[in-house]
C-alpha cells in the first residue's frame, strides 16, 4: 500500500455562504491524498497500474469551478468522482483551505478535512 498525494492545489473560486463570498470569491487550497497499492507500478514502471495525479487535479478543478455553499459537500464531490475513476481506492483525504474566510476578524484560513471511508459510515 503506498500514498499518492497533491499538496498545495490553489485555486481561485466562489464557495461560501454570504454573498460576498459569492461574488468576489476566495483563495482556496486543496491536499489530496489517495492510498492504494502501486506495487505493479513501482515494479513496472507502467502509469496504468497506480492513481494518475493529473486526473486526480482534473478532478479537484473541475469541482472548484462548480459554487457551492458547503467545503464539506465540495470535499464530498471531489471523492466521489475519484472513487468513480478509481473505484479500487481504500482511503482518501480530501483538505480544503479558505483562505481569509470573511468572519470580521484576522484568521488565515479556514479548513475542512474529509476521510474516506471514516466520514462515510
Amino acid at each position: 500500500m503506498g500514498r499518492v498525494s497533491l499538496e498545495g492545489i490553489e485555486f481561485h473560486a466562489y464557495h461560501g455562504v454570504f454573498s460576498e463570498e459569492k461574488k468576489l470569491g476566495n483563495r482556496f487550497t486543496v491536499d489530496i491524498h489517495v492510498n492504494t497499492d502501486f506495487t505493479r507500478a513501482m515494479l513496472e514502471d507502467d502509469l496504468k497500474a497506480t492513481v494518475d495525479y493529473f486526473r486526480i487535479y482534473q478532478i479537484a478543478k473541475s469541482h472548484m469551478q462548480e459554487p457551492v455553499k458547503l467545503l464539506e459537500h465540495l470535499a464530498h464531490r471531489m471523492i466521489q468522482d475519484i472513487l468513480k475513476a478509481y473505484p479500487s481506492l481504500k482511503e482518501i483525504d480530501i483538505i480544503i483551505k479558505k483562505h481569509n474566510p470573511a468572519l470580521g476578524g484576522v484568521v488565515n484560513y479556514s479548513v475542512v478535512e474529509v476521510s474516506y471511508p471514516a466520514d462515510y459510515s
